[in-house]
């Protein structure tokens, strides 16, 4: 069990959205909105680094050596499935740790208007689902994906940098491809995806 994990489990215990670690405070846990301190001492830039660290692959770390910053997926059996941001700042290094819930939520329990589930019912066409960070843009997505997959028997193929909810294919085939990991670019797991049979 990574030492993070512990943090982790707090946060989510706690109902919080993201929990923040960086240099010279406490973890923090944003929680209504609000950032609030958990209950430990100031993190100091080694052990900061240290506690990331352990949690990232060698190919994120090779990410993050390049360019200073990388997303990736972080899960254990103990504390569930975590989106992680790596960034480097002036103060040294800080991740923030977006907790996904055990499965996307149902799309009409979003209160999205009734129009967005016949978007689910579409045999073609281009929909787009926009806005700034934390509007619910993945949430969304992933409530139509799981809609389409207990609802149709299609072959739904995602790109996602990284993967956050993780589909069982039901009357679906759901095919999950991470950039980075399982495809180099969004480019080319595009171009792959139009040659293996998509709906």
């Amino acid at each position: 069990m990574a030492r993070l994990d512990a943090f982790l489990q707090l946060g989510r215990e706690q109902g919080c959205s993201d929990i923040h670690f960086t240099v010279g405070l406490p973890p923090l846990a944003r929680l209504d909105g609000d950032l609030v301190p958990l209950k430990y001492r100031d993190l100091s830039a080694d052990e900061t680094e240290a506690l990331i660290r352990e949690i990232m692959g060698d190919d994120h770390k090779a990410q993050f050596e390049e360019r200073g910053a990388t997303d990736f997926s972080y899960s254990s059996e103990e504390v569930g499935r975590f989106r992680v941001n790596v960034c480097r700042h002036s103060n040294g290094v800080a991740a923030i740790c977006r907790v996904v819930p055990d499965r996307p939520p149902r799309l009409a329990d979003l209160g999205l208007p009734k129009v967005v589930s016949r978007f689910t019912k579409l045999n073609s066409g281009l929909v787009l689902v926009t806005g700034s960070a934390g509007t619910g843009k993945t949430t969304t997505l992933s409530a139509m994906i799981d809609e389409i997959n207990r609802e149709r028997a299609l072959n739904i193929i995602t790109l996602e940098d990284p993967i956050e909810f993780v589909f069982k294919s039901r009357t679906s085939l759901v095919v999950q491809r991470e950039v980075g990991t399982h495809v180099p670019s969004f480019r080319a797991g595009l171009r792959a995806a139009l040659r293996e049979d998509p709906d």
